[in-house]
Order: C-alpha cells, then sequence, then structure tokens
C-alpha cells in the first residue's frame, strides 16, 4: 500500500478533519488505489506554504470521472458537468 502526499486549502482540510468532508475530488494525474494511505497536507490561506498540520485518510473508493463517460453524452457533460456527493447510507429505524 502507498502513501499519496496532496496539499489542501484549510477550508477543505478542516472539513475533512471534522468529519463534514468523507470525499475528494482531484485531477488524475497520479496512481491510487483502495487500502493506500491520502495524506492531506494543510496550507497557509493564500500561500502554498505547508502549515504543517496533515491528516491521514484510507482511500475506500475510487472512481475516475472518465468512466462517468460511458453513461453521459458530451453535450450532456458539457451542459451540465459533474456533481460529487459525500453520502453515508441511511439505516431504518425499527
Amino acid at each position: 500500500m502507498a502513501n499519496i502526499y496532496k496539499k489542501v486549502q484549510q477550508k477543505y482540510f478542516e472539513a475533512v478533519v471534522d468529519g463534514r468532508k468523507q470525499f475528494e475530488v482531484r485531477l488524475a494525474d497520479f496512481k491510487c488505489k483502495p487500502g493506500d494511505t491520502f495524506v492531506l497536507q494543510e496550507q497557509k490561506p493564500g500561500t502554498r506554504e505547508f502549515t504543517g498540520r496533515e491528516v491521514s485518510c484510507e482511500i475506500l473508493f475510487k472512481l475516475n470521472t472518465k468512466e462517468v463517460e460511458n453513461f453521459h453524452t458530451k453535450e450532456q457533460l458539457d451542459k451540465y458537468g459533474l456533481v460529487v456527493l459525500a453520502i453515508r447510507r441511511k439505516y431504518d429505524k425499527k
């Protein structure tokens, strides 16, 4: 399993740490697979400098948006774009 280091803006870093952001959208210019560790390094606002804080996350699922092109036409994608949703399974209360 690999460790992948990526910088992240402070507001997104905080959302990951708080548990509100459970997804990541990135340019697919690197290799990764489920089980790899994704290490997010917080940047100082308005700079490219690191604060020194980082958070490690396990990659659970990977979907390359190129795969989505099989489901929609280029015209649909150009018109609407894609939306990335963080979802959590809801359990029925019995």
